[in-house]
């Protein structure tokens, strides 16, 4: 259990807050308690914001080469330390500790890219007169608030505060109520690479987060989370002026086109909708099946969502870890009980076990329609709701419209199928026949409910600074 003083850092400095409220976190498979966390104040977030706005000046004029080579320590300090902070993961919110640690490996390599690309990172020159030079730089925002979520928490962190700090700003970091163990060691390795004030955390729940996203003192706030807190966000940045950078729900559509293996199609949809028990912003939310390959579809998909084997992320044999807590799990089976009531079949799953923890088994429900919610908005659970169609088109044209666009799956053996669905899907990312997978560095935006600017990749050291021109002329008559 970790110290009751090293809960929030501010200027290279842990203490434990002033807050006088706490909540405790229970491990999702056992119900058994991980530990009591305090909730920080408003003068905590007011004290870890100062700090961070009196080093941001040193750290701005630090040389580019010198921020990448304390990021690339802070990397190699996490991956030191990687496989006691997958077991944190893991006893926090359940995922098994194969794909705990794998998150963990990519926050190493994404620490580790930013080192490298934020020497890198510059402006452009332009053609103006003879006699003058003009320019454009990209400076620092100043300080950065990031808040990230419980499912990803290592390799989603590790992203916005490396891409933060590795351009000259400094961060004051609020991570989940559902994994704050996770986050406190995190930060606790990282900032031990990196100057004091540099990196700064505060513990607590939504208060929390609010008061750091409306602090005056931000130049960014980057959030990932649900589309109702990112709203929040978003209107609580507007009034500061700060930029805010959003990575929020979504109700993925993935496409099954005639002519394809319905066994593989099959394959695909259940890692799409069950990898992370469905707990991950880019899963599977709704499946569009060709009524050609229908049938084969369906019963293959429901073998593999009753073959799952379902335990504790501590079990190596575990292959579907709990849900994150006992309120979500009831939230996912409401969806599911709501669109069995409005005419859905349950064709695996769809019932809540009996037992401790959080769980929920993977499900699948046949003959959904568009306007139950288990197809509208996000379940973030390990359900797979299906609808039959008639055609691609019907397809395409049903997976389009959403007020989500986050990403979106097309699996089909027609070239110019996919051609068109990439163009006419109004989401960030399009995968053509993989669910999952990508290459290194791979960023979009997200649009609609789904969020705002980039979250990932490159570009975002583009969002992390402001662009100034410069006019430098000659002074000469």
């Amino acid at each position: 259990m970790r110290p009751r003083d090293r809960w929030m850092l501010a200027g290279g400095r842990w203490s434990g807050g002033t807050g006088e409220e706490a909540f405790t976190v229970r491990d999702p498979a056992t119900g058994v308690p991980v530990g009591a966390v305090p909730v920080c104040s408003a003068a905590d977030v007011e004290a870890a914001v100062a700090a961070a706005a009196a080093t941001a000046p040193g750290w701005a004029a630090t040389d580019p080469a010198g921020r990448g080579a304390a990021l690339y320590a802070a990397a190699r300090a996490v991956e030191e330390r990687a496989g006691e902070l997958a077991a944190l993961v893991t006893a926090e919110m359940g995922k098994p500790e194969a794909d705990a640690l794998g998150g963990v490996e990519a926050g190493v390599g994404t620490l580790r890219q930013y080192a490298e690309l934020g020497p890198l990172h510059g402006g452009r020159s332009l053609q103006g007169g003879w006699g003058a030079a003009d320019f454009m730089v990209r400076e620092p925002c100043g300080v950065v608030g990031v808040i990230t979520p419980w499912n990803d928490p290592v390799a989603i962190a590790c992203g916005l505060i490396g891409a933060a700090a590795v351009t000259g700003n400094t961060v004051v970091h609020k991570p989940s109520e559902r994994t704050p163990h996770t986050g406190a060691l995190l930060v606790e390795l990282l900032a031990g690479a990196l100057p004091d004030g540099v990196l700064n955390v505060v513990s607590g729940d939504g208060r929390t987060g609010e008061a750091l996203a409306g602090h005056p003192g931000l130049g960014v706030v980057a959030h990932v989370g649900s589309t109702r807190a990112g709203r929040r966000i978003a209107g609580l940045a507007a009034r500061t002026g700060a930029r805010a950078l959003l990575e929020n729900g979504g109700a993925d559509p993935l496409i099954v086109d005639e002519g394809v293996d319905p066994v593989w199609a099959a394959g695909q949809a259940a890692t799409g909708c069950f990898a992370n028990a469905g707990q991950i912003c880019t899963s599977v939310e709704r499946v569009y099946v060709h009524e050609a390959v229908a049938a084969p579809f369906l019963d293959a998909l429901a073998g593999r969502a009753r073959a799952m084997r379902m335990g504790a992320g501590a079990d190596a044999s575990t292959e579907l870890g709990p849900l994150v807590d006992e309120r979500h799990r009831a939230q996912v089976h409401e969806q599911v009980e709501k669109a069995v009531a409005d005419g859905a079949r349950v064709l695996a799953g769809g019932r809540v076990p009996d037992g401790p923890g959080s769980f929920y088994p993977a499900t699948v429900l046949a003959g959904c329609t568009d306007d139950m919610a288990v197809m509208a908005e996000e379940t973030f659970g390990p359900v797979a709701p299906v609808r039959a169609v008639a055609s691609f088109d019907e397809a395409l044209d049903a997976a389009r419209r959403s007020r989500y666009g986050l990403a979106a799956t097309v699996l089909t053996r027609d070239l110019a199928r996919a051609q068109r669905a990439w163009r006419a899907l109004p989401v960030g990312t399009v995968k053509v026949n993989a669910v999952f997978g990508g290459a290194p560095g791979g960023a979009a935006t997200p649009r609609r409910a789904s969020g705002q600017g980039f979250g990932y990749g490159p570009e975002l050291l583009d969002e992390m600074t402001a662009v100034k021109v410069v006019h430098l002329g000659s002074g000469q008559g």
